[in-house]
């Protein structure tokens, strides 16, 4: 979020042909949604992919696979419902038992105090069932700070939360153990959130935020129990024994391999209106190709009801968009994805990519036509040329770096760096990652840059690369792909600036600044539009913003893209989570005789 913020974790899979056969609120074309009064309980949901979440911990989770996977068995206050009229950008109650308004008491007239009661009956799959209480709300928000893997969005509201950056600053300082955590966690408060009776948590903030409940669905704001503080954060000791609240519960996490869901006999539906929770049990692999994860998809195996965290390849699309296949959705996404990361701390070439100068020689040398072709076409794959998405309050339509490699030429040579050799990170198990990598490769040689690749598995990708500063800092790569998606919607430009590019605060693994850029001008723009008075006010300061960046060639945006995913056949009421980046495998169910 950053869906909503999350990172998304896989390019896009797209082409340029009519989406007549796709519907953009989510819903599958061919009328695969069905009504709820048919549907069908039990059976295994089958899911296919080639990668792995980030983290199984819901405190620390930022990937949009990691928010699919949370899916499953963690509840946050507030999330977004797989509405099949479409309406799944908007929040709704998930644990709270409201959505907080001045009306209802639950927002302070100055706007800067969230009153918000956790519903009865909602339980943590302990050993007996246990209620969720607002001490468990706290413990998951303080968590995020942990000095182990601190959660990766924490700039959206380190300095929106009283005393937040102080927590975490201290929180740095203590031991990387269970017993060090555990001990500031239950010994140190935190002013911002505070647990006011058992099932009533508060939240005071420094200044009126329109936007806080969208900020209360992203997963770190999910509750954690005391359980939790047996083990690491985002440890696979953590993940395989993580109390659940939501319907099902992990049986086995065996990374970058499987997981193996089942029912949580703790899950009281009455108390969840976004999860039904229709099959029984649901089994990841996460050792399929892409190729493979379609074609057993396409042709009934068995074991195949969805992908995991792959989208058809964009060499496969044009054919099912043809024949209007039934089975495929084509959903909006509110990100910037793939964008090209610079690193501006990379050693090599002397130093090169630090100057400004040389990153805008790359703008003008990488032709985004090129990628976007490679990737399917214009038509599912709008071009990005800039930092906001439309969607998202302060975009504004510039295109500081049209397509010139003479310019390039001359901008390197006045940088001192005719000839450059350049490292370039990415997943080689995707099909269009691979393809844009070779793109920018083939369109960089023409002005004298040679482009040597750095392959890396999915699982690897984030968690072993870009998250590590000092993995840049050694130049092991200077150019990458990544994608970002907001982690809400509409008035959201603070979380692609605050995670993406703001200074040190932004870097990994706090942040997702991967590529460690630094710029005072952008910085104090992004501080003058959080004190914006009026969100037009702010608005106006967040292009500016935006230009700052591109000015500056912080990183070269390719696509708002659509996207895509395939089900098969049996799945019923696969319905388009934005947030998700994929069907919502709480609410499908599978067809009489074909339930795995």
């Amino acid at each position: 979020m950053a869906v909503r913020r999350f990172a998304a974790a896989s390019l896009v899979a797209a082409m340029a042909i009519t989406l007549a056969a796709c519907n953009s609120d989510g819903t599958p074309p061919g009328g695969t949604t069905t009504n709820a009064g048919d549907a069908v309980r039990g059976g295994t949901l089958n899911m296919l992919g080639g990668g792995d979440v980030d983290y199984m911990d819901p405190n620390i989770s930022y990937y949009s696979l990691g928010y699919l996977n949370l899916r499953m068995w963690s509840r946050q206050l507030f999330t977004y419902p797989a509405d099949p009229g479409g309406k799944n950008t908007t929040p709704v109650a998930d644990l709270a038992t409201e959505i907080p308004t001045a009306q209802n008491g639950g927002i302070s007239a100055d706007g800067k105090t969230y009153t918000i009661k956790i519903k009865p009956g909602a339980k943590w799959n302990t050993t007996p069932a246990r209620q969720i209480t607002a001490a468990d709300l706290v413990r998951g928000v303080k968590r995020t700070a942990n000095p182990v893997q601190p959660f990766g969005g924490i700039p959206d509201f380190a300095d929106l939360l009283v005393g937040y950056q102080a927590f975490a600053d201290g929180f740095g300082k203590v031991a990387k153990t269970p017993a060090g955590i555990k001990d500031y966690i239950e010994k140190t408060p935190l002013p911002g959130v505070e647990a006011k009776d058992e099932t009533t948590v508060v939240f005071h903030l420094t200044q009126q935020a329109t936007y806080f409940v969208d900020m209360l669905t992203l997963s770190a704001f999910s509750p954690a129990p005391v359980e939790s503080l047996k083990y690491l954060p985002a440890s696979t000791e953590l993940g395989n024994n993580f109390p659940s609240d939501g319907p099902y519960k992990i049986d086995s996490w065996v990374p970058t391999k499987s997981i193996t869901y089942s029912r949580n006999p703790a899950w009281d539906p009455a108390t969840d209106p976004v999860r039904k929770a229709y099959v029984d049990k649901i089994v990841v692999n996460e050792t399929v190709s892409q190729d493979s994860v379609q074609q057993q998809l396409q042709t009934g195996t068995p074991n195949a009801d969805l992908g995991w965290d792959l989208a058809p390849p964009p060499s496969q699309l044009p054919a099912l968009i043809a024949k209007k296949d039934k089975l495929l959705n084509i959903g909006d996404t509110s990100s910037t994805n793939p964008y090209i990361i610079y690193n501006t701390v990379s050693p090599n070439n002397n130093k090169a990519l630090e100057n400004p100068q040389v990153r805008q020689a790359l703008s003008y040398a990488i032709n985004r036509d090129h990628i976007i072709q490679v990737l399917g076409g214009p038509t599912i794959n709008p071009p990005l040329t800039h930092v906001l998405p439309d969607v998202i309050t302060g975009s504004k339509q510039i295109d500081p770096y049209p397509y010139n490699p003479d310019k390039a030429k001359q901008l390197l040579a006045a940088a001192g760096h005719p000839n450059l050799t350049l490292k370039f990170l990415y997943r080689n198990a995707s099909e269009g990652s691979s393809k844009t990598f070779q793109t920018v490769q083939q369109d960089l040689s023409k002005v004298g840059i040679t482009v040597v690749g750095v392959p890396s598995p999915n699982a690897d990708f984030y968690v072993k690369y870009l998250q590590v500063p000092t993995v840049a800092k050694r130049g092991v790569w200077d150019l990458s792909l990544a994608s970002w998606g907001s982690d809400w919607y509409g008035n959201a430009a603070l979380t692609f600036f605050k995670p993406l590019f703001s200074g040190e605060s932004s870097f990994p693994p706090i942040g997702s600044n991967f590529g460690l850029f630094n710029d005072a001008q952008t910085n104090a723009l992004t501080q003058q539009a959080l004190a914006a008075p009026t969100t037009d006010a702010a608005a106006a300061i967040w292009a500016k913003a935006d230009a700052r960046v591109m000015d500056q060639a912080a990183f070269y945006p390719v696509s708002n893209p659509k996207q895509a995913n395939y089900h098969a056949e049996q799945v019923n009421n696969a319905v388009y989570v934005p947030s998700l980046q994929m069907f919502d495998p709480t609410n499908v169910w599978l067809a009489k005789g074909k339930q795995g």
